[in-house]
């Protein structure tokens, strides 16, 4: 099986890296500023339309809707150059209005389609522990599950084409929601006089204890805000949420006053800041800096 890999950023770079130490033939695109350490790698580097005919499975890691579209739908797209029978995974966090859209056009060149989001960040990209939320045609599903496997621990099939990235829109309120709950709490803690750290070794075998906890907690305490996952994509991902929940009608009011939180950080130069710096925000708001 060929493969072509399209979006080697922060996660698509070591997913890549991930699927050619699992041994698959392996070509990027030479648009990517990465491709020359992914050839050093043992991978192929080609234009996208070579990529389009010459590969039996595309795959995509770029930032939103727009980007996908333009990579597999522009005037010069690699749909219209795939091969019939072939298949194309997004595993790109998009609206999936938009993943059901480019579904509909791939189907007219007679290639197959998954939307395949993943959860995890750039450390669980780096291991191969990433979480998949794919959508598709059970069949598909089928074939390409190893090839996700090769970079996630968990590969789920939530439904048809769209599933996966409304499963991502829901992980990603669920994220959003805990990590602003975790600024308030620790914020809480230090204005009463108790030091955050203790506080979260105390809660996070309990219920409140989370992977989110884990990851986040650490970060806030040592004022450490490099990112793992950008607040501008956070952004991003409760813009396509808070779209998909006007369309069909689902009340997020929690989402909402997330994404304000969010876009106030965005404002104040914290956009390439990890997302767990929204408790720089609590810090603005009473003066005073977790667990310092």
């Amino acid at each position: 099986m060929k493969i072509g890999f399209i979006g080697l950023g922060i996660m698509g770079k070591p997913m890549a890296k991930n699927l050619l130490k699992a041994g698959y033939d392996l070509t990027v695109s030479r648009a990517n500023k990465a491709a020359s350490e992914l050839v050093e790698a043992g991978a192929k580097a080609a234009t996208n339309r070579e990529i389009a005919e010459s590969c039996d499975l595309v795959l995509t890691m770029v930032p939103n809707s727009p980007q996908v579209k333009d990579v597999m739908c522009g005037p010069d797209g690699v749909g219209a150059h795939m091969r019939p029978g072939s298949t194309f995974i997004d595993m790109s966090s998009i609206n999936p209005v938009a993943s059901k859209e480019i579904a509909a056009e791939l189907a007219s060149y007679g290639v197959e389609m998954l939307d395949a989001p993943v959860s995890g960040g750039e450390p669980k990209a780096i291991d191969g522990t990433l979480s998949f939320m794919v959508g598709g045609k059970q069949e598909v599903f089928d074939r390409f599950k190893p090839v996700l496997l090769a970079m996630g621990s968990s590969v789920v099939r939530c439904g048809e084409v769209g599933a996966g990235n409304t499963t991502k829109l829901a992980n990603q309120i669920i994220v959003a929601c805990n990590i602003q709950a975790l600024a308030e709490a620790l914020t809480l803690a230090q204005k009463a006089g108790v030091d955050p750290q203790l506080v979260f070794e105390a809660i996070r075998g309990g219920l409140a204890g989370s992977t989110v906890m884990n990851a986040k907690a650490p970060m806030m305490i040592a004022g450490n805000d490099k990112p793992g996952f950008k607040i501008d994509l956070h952004i991003k991902d409760l813009n396509n949420a808070l779209d998909c929940a006007h369309t069909v009608g689902s009340p997020i009011p929690m989402t909402a006053q997330v994404q304000e939180v969010l876009q106030w950080m965005h404002s104040h130069e914290g956009g390439q800041k990890d997302h767990s710096a929204i408790a720089q925000y609590y810090e603005y708001l009473t003066g005073i800096e977790i667990g310092r």
